[in-house]
């Protein structure tokens, strides 16, 4: 007679209602492994691994090696160290091709670009990343120089989509955020602290958009304006990068930029008040701000 023991301790613990889910140790631990590869640390060995995430360096090595056998990690730095695999780059690209968003937003992206002639994105938040999911390229020879592309990340904190993106957390979700404190700076102007950062973000929720001028990146100026859907929820901003310094013709700018991430956001089914441009018609708001 076959043993039902563990169904039947899965049934109960189901049932209780316990606080923290009912968690598979391993997955979550290879889970854990693979969010530890970032752009700024994209190597890693076991022996760091086993101490940021205080699990046992005999079990981290059995992780690493399941990993790799699936693909999502390969040897680097001479089978001493891995970095991230193929399979990872392909469930990256399913997903995207999954998000309405990016189905959505392709058309108006592109032409925003045409529009302005400027390289144009949509970018989301991933706790305190952004994630750069669609690019519309511009054509122009300056633009070869900027080096921002699907799957790009930034830290959130210290980038304007980033306080964009942030716009819908309060004082204390940010505290949670970043319990830390104090937050590193790339640039003078990045906050340098949680009330600091919750500070810049009220000021661009209350502005509806958000300018840098080479606040992160010399001679690199951005403008991006936010993107909700039907929960009222800030979902993605909509952003096009200029590589000057300064920013000719700001209105304007900030003006189709803002009719894009509205039109992005009535085809996400955002109904609410914070929709500016009526039937996300570029023309007409642009005509609302006496521009056009």
């Amino acid at each position: 007679m076959p043993n039902t023991k563990p169904e039947a301790d899965d049934a109960e613990d189901a049932s209780n209602g316990k606080d923290t889910p009912y968690l598979v140790p391993g997955l979550e631990r290879g889970l854990r492994i693979l969010g530890e590869f970032t752009p700024r640390q994209p190597v890693l060995g076991a022996p760091e691994l086993a101490k940021r995430l205080g699990i046992p360096r005999t079990t981290v090595f059995r992780l690493l090696q399941t990993l790799e056998s699936l693909g999502f990690l390969e040897r680097a730095d001479n089978d001493r160290n891995y970095r991230l695999g193929v399979a990872v780059l392909r469930l990256g690209f399913e997903y995207l091709a999954s998000l309405e968003l990016t189905d959505f937003g392709l058309p108006i992206l592109e032409r925003l670009r045409d529009d302005t002639g400027l390289t144009s994105h949509i970018v989301v938040r991933d706790g305190r990343d952004v994630v750069f999911v669609a690019k519309a390229q511009s054509q122009e020879p300056i633009f070869s120089s900027v080096r921002v592309n699907v799957g790009t990340r930034l830290p959130a904190h210290a980038t304007i989509h980033g306080h964009v993106l942030m716009g819908d957390l309060s004082l204390d979700a940010l505290r949670e955020l970043y319990p830390e404190g104090k937050l590193e700076q790339f640039t003078p102007v990045t906050p340098a602290s949680v009330d600091a950062l919750y500070e810049r973000i009220r000021e661009d929720v209350e502005r509806g958009y958000a300018i840098s001028q080479s606040s992160f990146e010399r001679g690199i100026s951005v403008v991006s304006a936010p993107v909700r859907d039907a929960s009222t929820r800030i979902v993605a901003v909509v952003t096009v990068t200029i590589p000057r310094a300064q920013i000719d013709g700001a209105n304007e700018l900030i003006g189709r930029v803002r009719a894009a991430a509205d039109e992005l956001s009535a085809r996400m089914n955002y109904r609410g008040k914070h929709l500016q441009a009526e039937g996300g018609s570029a023309d007409k708001y642009l005509k609302s701000l006496g521009i056009k």
